[in-house]
């Protein structure tokens, strides 16, 4: 394996600054949006008195999971001293950052009160899980920063396995929070399970890989510099894995479900009778989100081809964003048990599938979380020296014999 160079991009050209330019007016756009809901409320949206999480908090949370798992690469580089990843680790812990920025954005802008922001930053209730995450969050940006300057200066490198171990717990941290978040609320029958935390961690691993091979793959299609096979094949390999563990958490969670009566009715709902839901959940989850992308990637005849990892790499998104939508929107709708075995109906809705039906302005917020962390990846490959000069066969792959 050959020293690796690293270099910033030219980004001079017509079509990096179009680039720049989409995602800047999918941020106006964002904004506007923003705006818009701010001066006239809530409710212009598709959110409610029952449903108070809508689509915004899908892209939200869903950024925020995929950014522990971007950071999977750099991760296996410098905890499990896997030197074929190496070279990608300053772009991994990037883009990791860039990735929970977009997220808290949405969220922050999704507040109502964005000024309240405050609040939750200088006061804690170190009961409530969302006051964990607070922590959880600003840590990370500063953990994963601090690891990536022991990547990038030369003085500093020797507390790199450090910084590279402490971003690999704290990650695991930060998507137990996230996953507790509903694993925590006993109210809500479509939550209320030990098993999200874990399942929300194989899902940041499979989102986060997903999205760093469609960022990385541009950037070296984009800009002409060699990747080699060897690097697309592990890519495509490690996808495999985790989407097929995605799919056997998922089994596990609803067959657990399905062994408790107490969840037999929300088991139903997604699994059978929750109309839109149910077919989001088989087809949006199962079938786009992973038993395609599975066989793409384990396609023997497909192994080395870039197009087939990249069009599993968007149906693994999309079929991520669908499971986001199903666990967050979907255990909203589901009514709550207010008095279990007895069957509740009143004029505030009780007893009665809550419905949702998500506005313009929510779906563009949404999309300017991801705009937002792909011009902050997009400026930085730039500005930095993030991007190694080539990954060749030669210089990446530690068994390349010439």
């Amino acid at each position: 394996m050959k020293l690796i160079r690293f270099a910033s991009i030219d980004g001079n050209s017509n079509g990096y600054w179009g680039m720049l330019a989409m995602f800047a007016a999918f941020i106006l756009a964002a904004l506007g949006s923003s705006y818009y809901m701010e001066h006239n409320g809530h409710w212009v949206t598709g959110m409610n008195n029952q449903i108070v999480w809508g689509l915004p908090h899908v892209f939200a949370v869903f950024l925020i999971v995929a950014a522990s798992g971007a950071l999977n690469v750099a991760s296996m580089a410098s905890v499990f001293n896997k030197k074929a990843y190496k070279p990608l680790a300053r772009l991994s812990a990037l883009l990791a950052i860039a990735l929970l920025a977009g997220g808290l954005m949405i969220l922050v802008l999704d507040l109502g009160r964005p000024d309240r922001l405050l609040v939750a930053a200088t006061i804690y209730n170190f009961k409530s899980i969302f006051a964990w995450n607070m922590i959880l969050y600003s840590g990370f940006i500063a953990i994963v920063g601090a690891y990536l300057w022991t990547m990038m200066d030369e003085t500093v490198n020797k507390f790199n396995r450090i910084a590279g171990f402490s971003a690999f717990v704290w990650r695991l941290l930060l998507t137990t929070g996230t996953g507790s978040i509903f694993g925590f609320l006993v109210a809500r029958q479509g939550y209320d399970a030990a098993i999200m935390a874990p399942m929300f961690i194989i899902m940041s691993f499979a989102f986060g890989l997903a999205i760093f091979w469609l960022v990385m793959f541009t950037a070296y299609s984009g800009t002409g510099r060699d990747l080699g096979d060897a690097m697309v094949v592990r890519m495509r390999k490690l996808l495999g894995i985790f989407v097929a563990a995605i799919l056997y958490f998922v089994m596990v969670f609803h067959l657990t479900n399905l062994y408790a009566t107490e969840h037999h009715g929300v088991e139903a709902f997604i699994l059978r009778d929750g109309g839109i839901f149910t077919q989001l959940f088989w087809i949006g989850q199962v079938v786009i989100g992973g038993l395609i992308p599975l066989a793409l990637v384990f396609a023997p005849q497909l192994q080395k081809c870039r197009k087939s990892l990249s069009l599993a790499s968007v149906l693994v998104i999309i079929g991520g964003l669908v499971q986001m939508y199903v666990i967050i929107i979907g255990g909203q709708a589901y009514p709550l048990e207010m008095f279990p075995g007895m069957e509740v109906s009143s004029s505030f809705y009780d007893g009665v599938v809550n419905s949702y039906s998500p506005t313009l302005a929510e779906f563009l917020l949404g999309l300017g979380g991801f705009a937002v962390a792909l011009i902050v990846v997009s400026i930085s490959v730039k500005a930095l020296d993030l991007l190694p000069v080539s990954l060749a066969d030669s210089v990446a792959d530690p068994h390349h014999k010439d």
